[in-house]
């Protein structure tokens, strides 16, 4: 990264060291995170100059305007690494999980509290953003269904966001246009990994109220998946509610100990490059293939079941009606 210039009598070579380390601040504070991180590889200087965690945290919440939230503050400036490492955690996409958690393991492993940074947007503009802190130690919340409540229909509608002017305060949304980034972290084990797609995998009418339902969702494997369902309103699309589930490949939602065993595996696991969107509803659309599969078979196995307990049944009375003739 060398440069050749005319100095009285001869060249000299000017290097990415010789420019001044605040303009190179300036310059990196331009970048996304993949770009900054490819960009620490390049020399030792560089990799010095953006390794600074100012660079990293206000990529994070630049990102994420969740994280100014004051505990994900504090949480995220325990240590210089912290935003840097939440960022490798949190940008790319869980790689699907080959094997679960048993449910012989040990509870102590999973996590007893969960924190959700939820941001939400509208053709890119921020349209909610929320933290819920969730105790998922309680012998209720491992019992129940898993599902976290981002926004319940019974909560006041969200703030218009300070980026929109005063007269796009209350804009008409189209659900297909929006897009979700759900964090979910592990505040004492300090890990922490995006729930879904930020991109709708389905967008359907619920055909009794009217209203659009937007599902987000991650497949993380063969028999569990991940899922955000959006509900919108039928006039204005207004966001009604938002709630976090694991589902099962039979299309239940899994209990909450399974759920958090689901997230802990795949919190631990390894990270890939976000999907492209319409590689995501595939999968997705395969996940759902599965399951109406698995239901056709349950439901041919059942009618076997019925067939041969009538058929068994039918043949019981008919013997004892032979026995009652022959007498």
């Amino acid at each position: 990264m060398a440069t050749q210039s005319q100095a009285a009598g001869g060249t000299t070579a000017t290097t990415i060291e010789d420019v001044h380390p605040d303009m190179l601040i300036r310059a990196l504070r331009h970048l996304d995170g993949q770009a900054l991180a490819a960009a620490s590889c390049a020399t030792a200087h560089l990799r010095a100059i953006a390794s600074q965690p100012d660079l990293w945290r206000d990529l994070c919440v630049t990102t994420w305007p969740s994280l100014r939230h004051p505990r994900l503050l504090r949480l995220l400036s325990s240590s210089p690494d912290a935003h840097r490492s939440f960022f490798s955690d949190a940008f790319p996409s869980p790689s699907p999980l080959t094997v679960l958690t048993d449910d012989d393991d040990d509870d102590a492993s999973l996590p007893s509290e969960l924190i959700s940074a939820v941001d939400l947007y509208h053709q890119g503009a921020p349209v909610l953003s929320r933290v819920v802190e969730t105790d998922t130690s309680t012998l209720w919340f491992r019992g129940a269904p898993f599902r976290i409540d981002a926004l319940d229909r019974k909560d006041p509608p969200p703030p218009p966001s300070p980026t929109l002017p005063a007269a796009a305060a209350e804009p008409f949304i189209s659900p297909e246009d929006l897009t979700l980034s759900w964090v979910v972290i592990d505040p004492h084990r300090r890990r922490a990994m995006i729930a879904t797609g930020r991109h709708p995998v389905a967008v359907d009418r619920h055909w009794i109220t009217g209203e659009t339902v937007v599902r987000f969702a991650s497949v993380l494997g063969e028999e569990c998946a991940l899922g955000v369902v959006v509900t919108c309103g039928e006039e204005t699309g207004h966001v009604l509610e938002m709630s976090l589930m694991a589902e099962g490949i039979d299309g239940v939602c899994l209990r909450g100990r399974d759920g958090l065993a689901v997230i802990h595996a795949a919190m631990e696991g390894d990270r890939k490059r976000e999907e492209a969107k319409e590689v995501a509803r595939r999968k997705w659309e395969e996940f759902v293939g599965r399951r109406q599969k698995r239901r056709e078979a349950a439901a041919r196995r059942e009618r076997a079941v019925d067939l041969a307990c009538l058929a068994v049944g039918g043949a019981a009375f008919l013997g004892l009606f032979a026995i009652a003739v022959s007498r």
